[in-house]
This record gives C-alpha cells, structure tokens and sequence, in this order.
C-alpha cells in the first residue's frame, strides 16, 4: 500500500494520460488563460464483486491513507454498486468505486471475468501499483466483444483492467470559466466530443451536482490475437453547489452518474 497520498494520485495520473492523451490537451485548455492549477474533483475505479479484487479491496488502498466511506450507490440497469470516499483533507480528489454485481450477469459473462480475476496474483492486490497496474490476464478481441454486446463495464474492465476510469475537473476551481456550460462550450469549440446521453449536462443545482464528460479517447489496447482501436477513458467536469447548511455537496447522484458511466460507449 502507498504511504504517499500524492503520489499514488500522480501514479494514476500518468496510468490516466498515456492511454487517454485528450486529458492534456484539455488542461492546456482550462489552464491556458489564466495558468489554473486544474483541481481533480475525483476519480473512479471500475472492479467485480469477487471477493479477491471486491470493491472493498480497492477502498482498503485509500482508506489505509485516511480516506472514508461517505455514501453509496446502487445502478439497477447496469448492474452495479458504488460507494464513494473522501479525505479529511477535503483538497484531496474523492474517490468513486463501483463493482459490477455478476451474480446478476449471464453465465457466460460470470465464468469469463471469474477466470480473468483467477490470474491475478493475491499479492497483486495489495501491492503499491495495484490500481493502476492494468489487466493480468489476455482477452480476445472476439471475447471482448461478446463482454461488450452485454455489458460495456464488463468488457471496459476486461481490456482496460485497473486504471481510473476518469479523472475530473473541479468547475468550482477554474479560474476562467464560471459555469459548467462555458467549460462545456470551450470543450466543443475546441473539437472534443461530449457525452450527450441524458443532455451534456447531467444534474441540476437543485440536486447540488452539474455534471458533464468527454467521450472517451479511442486508443489502441493489444488483445491476445490482436491489436484494436477502442474507447479507453474520459475526463469529467464537476460543478457543486452548496447545500442548505452553506457547505459545497460532496456526494454522487446516481442518476447522473449512470448516465456518465455511458462515457467509455462505442461510438
């Protein structure tokens, strides 16, 4: 486990960058007029309800440096539970980890990710790199798309393995842009494709969260048979309001939230 809060957030950072190179090019956007020091709201991890790499045992990699469970998330349709983390420090990024319940998968799709995860070392679990260590197995193309053609998370996680899924902007910490709608703009301008499903904009200042993303970066991943050109991951942007108390929302809307898990569709 990482003793350094920063740098397993760097590590993943650089994981991140080198299969989603638009993540750079939008901090030369949102950082170019006024040099922001683009704050990260959180990030997210995808995994399966397998015991050996649980939801919990990703958490046990944050909360070994301080960070607490403050909420939790169950996405019907897609078959999935998360649960959110936050420091005390509250200028680190939280952490959004969901799991895909395969008890609720075809049998298929159950026996395909229970042999992938068989192949990860126990230790691997546990280790430093862990979250950001990739896959440990080989797939095929042809599996992947089987993966694919019932559940995107499943076959995601099959070729992507353990990475962030996405970083994502602090809106409230730009320097330059007021609004979620400006930020969404200059991304358009600037030729990046959004996620459009449930409208760029997913929640509202009555639920205290605006949220928008990229379509994730199509980048190359080397499948056991060959090498193909699929989507990796995406950036977020996260404005928050405050709530009644007068202090900023920290929590997830679930009903946004499953609409940005759509971010990593083939387009």
């Amino acid at each position: 486990m990482h003793t350094d809060v920063k740098v397993l957030f760097a590590n993943l950072w650089q994981d991140y960058v080198a299969v989603t190179p638009s993540a750079k090019q939008v901090h030369q956007l949102l950082g170019s007029s006024q040099q922001d020091d683009v704050i990260n709201d959180h990030i997210a991890l995808r995994t399966f309800n397998l015991e050996k790499v649980g939801l919990e045992k990703l958490a046990a990699h944050f909360k070994a440096l301080g960070y607490e469970e403050c909420g939790e998330y169950h996405f019907e349709a897609k078959k999935l539970y998360a649960k959110h983390y936050e420091h005390p420090d509250r200028t680190l990024p939280k952490v959004f980890i969901s799991e895909l319940l395969l008890d609720k998968c075809s049998a298929y799709l159950r026996d395909t990710i229970t042999a992938l995860v068989e192949q990860i070392p126990s230790e691997a679990v546990t280790a430093d790199n862990f979250l950001y260590s990739g896959t440990h197995w080989q797939v095929s193309q042809a599996t992947y798309e089987q993966l694919l053609a019932e559940s995107e998370y499943a076959a995601w996680v099959s070729a992507w393995g353990y990475r962030a899924n996405h970083f994502t902007v602090s809106v409230n910490d730009l320097q330059s842009f007021g609004t979620l709608e400006q930020v969404n703009n200059a991304l358009k301008d600037a030729g990046f494709l959004l996620n459009t499903s449930g409208g760029e904009i997913k929640g509202t200042p009555q639920v205290y969260l605006e949220q928008s993303s990229t379509l994730a970066d199509l980048h190359q991943v080397q499948f056991s048979d060959t090498v193909a050109t699929i989507p990796s991951c995406f950036y977020e942007f996260a404005r928050r309001y405050p709530m009644t108390n007068g202090l900023l929302y920290t929590g997830f809307v679930a009903a946004s939230a499953d609409k940005i898990f759509e971010s990593t569709n083939a387009r």
